[in-house]
């Protein structure tokens, strides 16, 4: 469960998150749309721990985040200009990246490529933009998530990916995780979530 408690983030005069308070449950997805610059990204950054809050508090399963915990446990994420190392193969990639906590298998790995649909032997540095986004959704979930964040997920996709992308989705659900969307696009996220939010000029809406 992430609570969200009087979350507000400032630019010097600009405010970018106005006083957010919000509670996103486990076994939810949820969308959060709006127009690009509306805060829908920052929100994920700051309960991603990437960025601190001018002032609010983010609580993750009854732990203060920047206080008990630095960033959420088990946590996937797709935030906008996320590096791969274009010389390595899509799995050589995430077998880089599971140096750092080293919670998956080799099985898991190749599991989330292939539930992606991703040749797991090409190098990077080959591959189309779609490709690439592929690759960003494969490294947030090869380890199982509890925490998912996504932002513009869809990006580059084709329809039978996106459907994919759902299947992912729905299974990561069935385990309890929490699923968190940012996009611009209402209508793609629509099909795949349970919850949908809209964030305009830093403020958080429920639309259900």
């Amino acid at each position: 469960m992430i609570q969200l408690e009087h979350i507000s983030k400032k630019f010097k005069k600009k405010t970018v998150l106005n006083d957010i308070s919000y509670t996103f449950e486990a076994g939810k997805i949820y969308g959060i749309y709006g127009i690009n610059g509306s805060g829908k990204t920052m929100l994920l950054r700051i309960i991603s721990g990437l960025v601190f809050p001018t002032s609010g508090s983010i609580i993750i399963n009854g732990k203060t985040l920047h206080k008990e915990i630095s960033f959420p446990d088990h946590m996937g994420l797709i935030i906008e200009n996320m590096e791969l190392q274009p010389q390595l193969t899509a799995f050589e990639n995430l077998e880089e990246l599971n140096k750092i906590n080293h919670y998956a298998t080799t099985s898991d790995i190749q599991d989330a490529l292939r539930k992606i649909n991703l040749e797991s032997n090409e190098k990077v540095k080959k591959f189309s933009l779609g490709m690439k986004q592929k690759l960003n959704i494969a490294q947030a979930i090869f380890e199982t998530p509890q925490l998912l964040l996504l932002d513009e997920p869809t990006n580059a996709l084709d329809t039978d990916t996106i459907g994919c992308l759902k299947a992912i989705l729905e299974d990561l659900k069935k385990k309890k995780s929490c699923i968190i969307i940012a996009t611009h696009d209402h209508q793609n996220i629509t099909s795949l979530c349970d919850q949908i939010l809209e964030m305009k000029e830093g403020n958080l809406y429920d639309k259900n």
